[in-house]
């Protein structure tokens, strides 16, 4: 089975505000209050500068939008996460941003690599946004496994 996820997570109220006037925007929700912005090709178009180059940590991280990211985070923290697993093997990478500043990462976790103490990119970034893991990790505790791909979550 495959996982496809390249999103921006924030606090539900805070991705309203930010989004509600932007049309590709397809919000959706996850537990403990946030929810999950996917990076659909329309959404990248409306919200990025092509013109600008990519962060170099990202493999899918539109040109232009972690300026967009940096901005966004003077309202409330938002993390950028995109993770690709087949049959359980994959990769991640992960980033938060606050107050107009990156504050955790970029944090990778590349194929084949032991999972870090602190756990995956995505589960620290999480974390950071304020998921409590009760008895699950981050990751199940915020819901993040009810769909298996970005276009899943767009739809």
């Amino acid at each position: 089975m495959s996982y496809d996820l390249k999103a921006v997570i924030a606090g539900r109220g805070l991705l309203d505000a930010l989004t509600g006037d932007v049309s590709a925007a397809r919000l959706v929700d996850l537990r403990q209050g946030l929810a999950l912005l996917p990076m659909t090709d329309a959404l990248s178009e409306m919200l990025t500068d092509a013109s600008r180059a990519r962060h170099p940590a990202f493999w899918s991280l539109p040109a232009g939008f972690d300026q967009v990211l940096v901005e966004w985070s003077r309202t409330g923290p938002v993390a950028y996460v995109e993770a690709e697993y087949f049959g359980g093997v994959g990769q991640e990478n992960a980033a938060v941003w606050r107050d107009g500043e990156l504050v955790l990462g970029p944090l990778h976790l590349a194929e084949g690599e032991p999972v870090p103490v602190e756990g995956t990119p995505v589960r620290q970034a999480l974390r950071a946004l304020g998921v409590s893991a009760g008895e699950d990790d981050e990751f199940t505790a915020a819901g993040l496994g009810a769909h298996r791909n970005n276009d899943e979550w767009s739809s």
